[in-house]
C-alpha cells in the first residue's frame, strides 16, 4: 500500500467509526471508568469505537502495529503503526457537546513520536460531517478541500489551547495562558486536541498550545499542520512530565515557544 492508501483506509474506517460513536451518543452514554483522575472519563462508546477500528485494521493490515488510547498497543511486523483516539474529546461527547472526532494516523518509525514520520492522517468530526485527511508531501485536505494554515492579522492571533484533568496543573496552565494572551486576538479552549489541531490546518485558528499531550491525541493532527504549511513542536523543556505541543505558522509558533518556555 501506498501512503495515499493508508489514507483511504483510514478516511473508510474512520466515517464507520465516527457513525458508531455518533449513533451511540444518541442511544445514550454510559461512563465506563475514570482514567489518570475522575475527571479523565472513558464511555462505554470509547472502547467499542476503539475495538471496531482495530479489528477493521487487523482484517485489513494484519501485520501492522497499533497504538490506541483504550487498548494500548502491539508491534507489527510491517514497520506501519497505527495510532488511534477513538474518541477525542470524550467530555465534550459524554456532555453532549458535539465538538469530538475520531483521529486514525499511520506512522513508520515505531510507537515513539520522537522517532515515527507519520506517513497518513484523518480526524473525522461525525456530527459536523468533515473529514480532515493528509498524505505525507501531498497536502492537508477536508471534504476535498485544499487546507492553508493562516497568518494572523492586525488584531493578533486567534489561539486555542487545552487543560489537564490534573486540577493541579490548572495554575500552571492559567499562567500560561496569562504570558500569551499580549500576542492573542482571542483564545478558544474546544476541548478535543484533534480537532483543534484540525482547525490550525484549515486556517480556522491561528496557532495551538497544550501541554501534556499523548500521542494519539496529536498524532493525525499534526500531519494535517504541517502538511497545510505549519509547524508542529514539541519542544524540550523543564517540565519534561507534561511536555508542551505547539502548531501554527512558523512565526506564531517561534513566539509562542518563546513566550511559554522563555519566560516561564
Amino acid at each position: 500500500m501506498t501512503a495515499a492508501d493508508l489514507r483511504d483506509l483510514a478516511v473508510d474506517i474512520a466515517h464507520e467509526a465516527g457513525e458508531l460513536a455518533r449513533r451511540r451518543r444518541e442511544e445514550g452514554v454510559s461512563i465506563a471508568a475514570s482514567k489518570s483522575t475522575l475527571a479523565d472519563i472513558v464511555t462505554e462508546a470509547d472502547r467499542e469505537v476503539e475495538a471496531l477500528i482495530r479489528a477493521r485494521l487487523s482484517t485489513e493490515r494484519p501485520g501492522d502495529g497499533f497504538l490506541g488510547e483504550e487498548s494500548g498497543g502491539g508491534e507489527g511486523t510491517t514497520g506501519i503503526t497505527w495510532v488511534v483516539d477513538p474518541i477525542d474529546g470524550t467530555v465534550n461527547y459524554a456532555s453532549g457537546i458535539p465538538l469530538y472526532a475520531v483521529s486514525i494516523a499511520a506512522v513508520e518509525g515505531g510507537a515513539d513520536p520522537d522517532g515515527w514520520t507519520a506517513l497518513a492522517g484523518v480526524v473525522r468530526s461525525p456530527v459536523i460531517g468533515e473529514t480532515f485527511s493528509a498524505v505525507r508531501g501531498e497536502g492537508a485536505y477536508v471534504n476535498g478541500v485544499r487546507l492553508r494554515i493562516a497568518e494572523p492579522g492586525p488584531a493578533g492571533a486567534l489561539l486555542a489551547t487545552g487543560f489537564g484533568y490534573d486540577s493541579s496543573t490548572h495554575a500552571g496552565d492559567l499562567a500560561t495562558v496569562g504570558r500569551v494572551m499580549p500576542m492573542a486576538r482571542d483564545l478558544r479552549r474546544g476541548g478535543s486536541a484533534a480537532t483543534d489541531l484540525a482547525y490550525v490546518a484549515a486556517g480556522r485558528l491561528d496557532g495551538y498550545f497544550e501541554r501534556g499531550l499523548s500521542p494519539w491525541d496529536f498524532a493525525a493532527g499534526a500531519l494535517l499542520v504541517q502538511e497545510a504549511g505549519g509547524v508542529f513542536l514539541r519542544p524540550e523543556g523543564r517540565d519534561v512530565t507534561r511536555r508542551l505541543n505547539l502548531a501554527g505558522g512558523s512565526r506564531v509558533v517561534e513566539e509562542l515557544r518563546l513566550r511559554i518556555l522563555e519566560t516561564a
